[in-house]
């Protein structure tokens, strides 16, 4: 099968990123001839199996959700863009789709501006609402919310990762019919557990072979220094919580500090973000900041930490970090609601009863998060391993990037 994958941005760093970069991975391992259409500049450090990346030429500039910079474009939101710029965004990406066709299915990511690029491009193609532009651009925008309900009725099938992304889609342009849940998914193969001196070395590897970034300038960049930042911090081995993903208001990030001066524990906070120098003039001690890491950091550093928790305040379309976290063995602790309720959910069904509610904490609650953080942290490191391995269990079970990749093809064959 010829499949073009739509995505628009790049393949790295943030979950849509890398939702895109492990399915061209899998459809190619599949056999599949797969073409990701993206705006990465340096497709050759991802691994996207035998994809082909073609870079469309979109004139420089680059409708967002979220502002972040991009190298050699302008980012501006979505919505403040004219009319007249977005529909010529989406006729320099669909251009670049009709050169590739003939194609079996064009795959686009977010309901905007993937639905009427997809629709632009003219061959079959199905929709993943990722749930950043339906948050943070087109609710309470009438256009904005008009035009993907207008474009998403000619999609083959919707997808969303979880049941709370369906809901948020309803309210946002209507019903919308064939909508498919299919959750996002985690590499089991990559994420793994992996014993502590092995992982630490590893880690170390990898950090020493990070670019140089003077200063830190490059925010998208691992920090200047991080090999022997590593070495140091995790010479002893103490009580570790780990964070990993955007540095936004809205990520919780916050709730995190306040809860680690509660608690006799240490924190790696992993990310970049607009929100990050405020968040290390608030840290208490014991907290190392290391800027974005790779899946190639991430694999090693995962096990050198006790609990993974995500604080998001904001609702999020799935759990991507929890879901790493549970395939490494690390128990995830994350915020009970919107789609990460739903990985709780997925946790409780391979945990022993008794340390269920050690899946989330309430939403917003420092101190639950504290409290739960706490008990976690005192639990035998034998029980803590036990707990780590159900973990697993759910991660192989319902977030396999193997089975996704299958699942959301079988959207298009039925």
């Amino acid at each position: 099968m010829r499949i073009l994958l739509w995505h628009g941005y790049l393949l790295g760093g943030t979950g849509s990123n890398v939702y895109t970069r492990a399915l061209a991975r899998e459809w190619s391992r599949a056999g599949h001839d797969v073409v990701v259409f993206c705006q990465e500049r340096h497709p050759d450090v991802y691994d996207v199996g035998g994809a082909e990346v073609v870079r469309p030429d979109i004139g420089g500039l680059l409708p967002v959700f979220v502002l972040d910079r991009y190298e050699g474009l302008e980012a501006r939101l979505l919505q403040d863009l004219t009319r007249e710029e977005r529909e010529r965004y989406v006729e320099r990406n669909a251009a670049a789709l009709r050169a590739r066709l003939p194609a079996d299915l064009v795959f686009a990511n977010h309901v905007l501006l993937g639905a009427p690029v997809g629709l632009a491009g003219g061959a079959p193609f199905v929709v993943k609402a990722h749930g950043s532009e339906l948050e943070y651009s087109m609710r309470g925008n009438d256009e904005l919310a008009a035009w993907g309900a207008e474009t998403l009725a000619h999609a083959e099938a919707v997808v969303v990762g979880s049941a709370h992304i369906r809901g948020v889609l309803e309210d946002v342009v209507g019903h919308v019919d064939g909508v498919h849940e299919v959750p996002p998914g985690v590499d089991v193969d990559e994420f793994r557990p992996q014993e502590r001196g092995q992982a630490l070395e590893r880690l170390l590897m990898e950090a020493r072979a990070d670019p140089a970034n003077p200063g830190n300038a490059n925010e998208r960049l691992p920090d200047d220094g991080n090999a022997e930042h590593f070495a140091a911090f995790f010479a002893t081995d103490e009580p570790t919580v780990l964070y990993f993903g955007k540095l936004l208001f809205n990520k919780g990030v916050h709730l995190l500090l306040d809860a680690m001066r509660e608690l006799d524990a240490r924190a790696v906070i992993v990310g970049f973000g607009d929100y990050r120098a405020e968040l290390e003039h608030a840290a208490p001690e014991r907290v190392l900041f290391t800027g974005p890491l790779e899946h190639r950091h991430l694999v090693h550093l995962l096990p050198l930490a006790d609990v993974v928790a995500v604080p998001s305040i904001f609702p999020e379309a799935f759990g991507m970090v929890a879901a790493e976290a549970a395939a490494a063995g690390v128990p995830p602790l994350v915020a009970r609601h919107s789609g990460l309720a739903e990985i709780a959910a997925g946790l409780e069904t391979t945990y022993p009863a008794e340390f269920r509610p050690l899946t989330s904490f309430a939403r917003g609650d420092a101190g639950d998060l504290a409290a739960k953080l706490g008990e976690l942290l005192a639990l035998a490191a034998e029980t803590r391993r036990e707990l780590g391995a159900a973990a697993r269990r759910a991660a192989v079970e319902r977030w396999s990037w193997s089975s996704v990749a299958e699942r959301l093809l079988s959207l298009h064959l039925r």
